[in-house]
């Protein structure tokens, strides 16, 4: 292959990311490109590559060995001209590259958690900030960064994963709710017993059901969700109760749609986490985003930061 210019470094992002996506339909919608361009790219590479990368299938590719070598030194390639435009942003003073935040859902109404707050304290208009948001679950989160996929992520994770940096961040408190036309919603707490609540249909977190059930006693769950909003709309129903976050709850309880169930009884605080890798502790995107988040949970402005 002959020596590289902007032209191949465009194609080999195309490739890596047509990679990454598992096939030609996911990358698509990844690059906003058409099936006959993305192919056109992938055919242009490999003729300055000189070789096959991959084996097209219908709805999958297949690396060929010059393929994954090709992969494997594109990833090293774009890491380090990442790396080289943090060491010269952070020469200048400014903040520039991509950051790529993973975040669980239901936290836009936390004071402590909100991403928006986060991020408007952390860039000044003269940032040369990419931002790439991914909303998953925890354990989801937790796996991509500890496989380079995102660089730093905040949520109540449980795992450790080895060479990864745990910080305590908030704690979220969570109470049990039910909706509107619940045989629950109408009743006084002193009214209501342990074995009503046991019986109501129950909804878990799917990632968290075994929790979820331990904390009211009960055998059996009768609804699961990934996301917080998917339980405001079951717990809204009438039909369902379940923990949901105090903010995330609190609109619907104030137009009295919810209320809590017996709060003093049937409650718990999930700790949020932010975490990054060790190697990447002192890059300068990390840092920034690190004083942020403090600053957003203490409610003070962000520390200066430190090489």
């Amino acid at each position: 292959m002959r020596k590289l210019d902007n032209i191949d470094i465009r194609l080999l992002r195309v490739f890596v990311a047509l990679v990454e996506s598992g096939g030609f339909g996911a990358a698509q919608i990844v690059l906003n490109l058409s099936p006959s361009t993305l192919s056109t790219h992938l055919s242009d590479l490999e003729k300055r590559i000189g070789g096959q990368l991959c084996i097209r299938g219908r709805n999958s590719l297949r690396l060929t060995d010059l393929g994954q070598a090709t992969f494997d030194a594109a990833k090293i390639l774009f890491g380090n001209l990442e790396d080289f435009r943090h060491r010269i942003a952070t020469a200048s003073g400014l903040l520039s590259g991509r950051l790529r935040i993973g975040i669980v859902d239901g936290v836009v109404t936390s004071s402590g958690l909100s991403l928006q707050n986060i991020i408007r304290r952390m860039l000044k208009p003269d940032f040369d900030v990419i931002i790439d948001v991914d909303q998953a679950t925890p354990l989801e989160l937790e796996q991509a960064v500890a496989s380079g996929a995102r660089d730093i992520a905040i949520g109540p994770f449980l795992q450790r994963a080895p060479g990864v940096i745990y910080e305590a961040i908030y704690s979220e408190p969570h109470y049990l709710y039910c909706g509107e036309g619940n045989e629950l919603f109408s009743l006084p707490d002193t009214a209501i017993t342990a074995e009503m609540v046991q019986r109501a249909p129950f909804s878990v977190r799917s990632y968290r059901q075994l929790d979820d059930l331990y904390r009211i006693g009960s055998p059996k769950f009768s609804a699961s969700v990934l996301h917080m909003e998917a339980q405001a709309m079951l717990i809204l129903s009438g039909h369902f109760i379940g923990f949901l976050p105090d903010h995330l709850a609190a609109p619907f309880v104030n137009e009295r749609q919810m209320r809590k169930i017996k709060p003093y009884s049937y409650f718990f605080s999930s700790q949020h986490h932010l975490v990054y890798k060790q190697q990447d502790k002192n890059r300068p995107l990390i840092q920034a985003f690190i004083a942020a988040v403090r600053a957003q949970v203490n409610g003070s402005e962000p520390d200066a930061i430190v090489d």
